[in-house]
């Protein structure tokens, strides 16, 4: 007489769980893969017509201390890469100013810009409490890439 099966049971349907020993090394490496991959956004420069200057100071600053505020041809104003109106500078300017009391706002404006509109930004400035202000020019734009 033949053995029936050999004597084994069979197994009578799978498992209907996932195998999650190795999920732990798979979040890893896509957590590595990100970090690596990643590119941090600098700021844009806009197309302006810098304003000319018969001497210029280069300010020695870390850049996280520097406030980039463009005006353009337009009139329109950006604050470190956002598009702000005219009566919401102080607003923005105010809570980044209380956070670093190093900040120094760069305003880079376009030789077109009327001066009124400036003089209007400046106010805007001193009613948000930042007290150092500098104005960028082409000759400290021809210095610093002369440095790079």
């Amino acid at each position: 007489m033949a053995i029936k099966d050999s004597g084994f049971k069979k197994k009578s349907g799978s498992d209907g769980s996932i195998p999650t020993s190795s999920m732990a090394d798979i979040a890893f490496l896509l957590l590595i893969f990100f970090m690596v991959t990643t590119v941090f956004r600098k700021d844009r420069n806009r197309q302006i017509e810098w304003t000319t200057a018969e001497a210029t100071e280069k300010i020695d600053e870390k850049r996280q201390n520097i406030l980039h505020l463009w005006v353009q041809r337009d009139g329109s104003v950006w604050i470190n890469d956002v598009l702000t109106p005219f009566e919401d500078i102080s607003e923005t300017v105010r809570p980044i100013y209380a956070e670093n009391r190093e900040l120094v706002v760069a305003i880079r404006g376009d030789s077109e810009v009327p001066y009124q509109q400036i003089n209007t930004i400046t106010e805007e400035l001193q009613a948000s409490g930042a007290v150092r202000v500098t104005f960028a020019t082409r000759l400290e734009q021809r210095a610093m890439r002369a440095r790079r």
